[in-house]
């Protein structure tokens, strides 16, 4: 007669058996509450607080207002003015939704709107602005994206306020919406606004 058993106690047997399961419920769970918790607009930029990056863009060729080539962007254009930057694409969808909100912004004159065209086909990025209307006074043509490195850009489209000593106040990561134009994109405006002493 052996003195060891056939096998585990039933109990036992189906524990390890559930070990498993409970593992990746248990990862699962902590990923979704940690994932899913985030706001990606809330991503913070290492840039809050320093000058705007001194990349100098060429202009969208063919791109008018007013029978004139809209200028691409140099970073002399942010001095004594508040800035409006939004990166944007033809591609990208949201940036097709955020759009209209952008053209409705470019109507107060308190601020300016400022594009950079990140990698992006020249023709269709005119059509795009031909589309929805150019709220941008200057729009400058990233086409390697280089330069929205510098800007610290996750991805398109991301919206930067920058005060008038040229400064970075504040960024916004994804599209602009009518809950976050309302509740942080204009707030953050005034307050750059009220900072410059207008």
């Amino acid at each position: 007669m052996s003195d060891h058993p056939a096998s585990a106690p039933p109990q036992r047997r189906t524990f390890l058996m559930v070990l498993p399961l409970i593992a990746f419920i248990g990862l699962a769970l902590l990923f979704w509450f940690r994932l899913g918790s985030g706001d990606p607009s809330r991503i913070p930029s290492a840039l809050i607080g320093r000058p705007a990056p001194q990349a100098v863009l060429p202009p969208l060729e063919g791109l008018q207002a007013n029978g004139t080539q809209v200028p691409g962007l140099d970073p002399a254009a942010f001095k004594g003015k508040v800035s409006l930057v939004n990166v944007w694409a033809s591609w990208c969808v949201p940036c097709h939704d955020e759009a209209p909100l952008l053209t409705e912004l470019a109507k107060d004159k308190r601020f300016q709107l400022v594009g950079i065209n990140y990698k992006d086909a020249a023709d269709n990025a005119r059509r795009f602005l031909g589309r929805y209307g150019n709220p941008f006074g200057y729009v400058g043509v990233d086409a390697n994206g280089r330069a929205s490195i510098e800007w610290g850009v996750y991805g398109v489209p991301e919206t930067f306020v920058v005060g008038r000593e040229g400064t970075i106040v504040y960024k916004l990561v994804g599209p602009v919406t009518p809950d976050n134009l309302r509740t942080v994109l204009m707030p953050q405006l005034e307050k750059a606004l009220k900072a410059a002493g207008s």
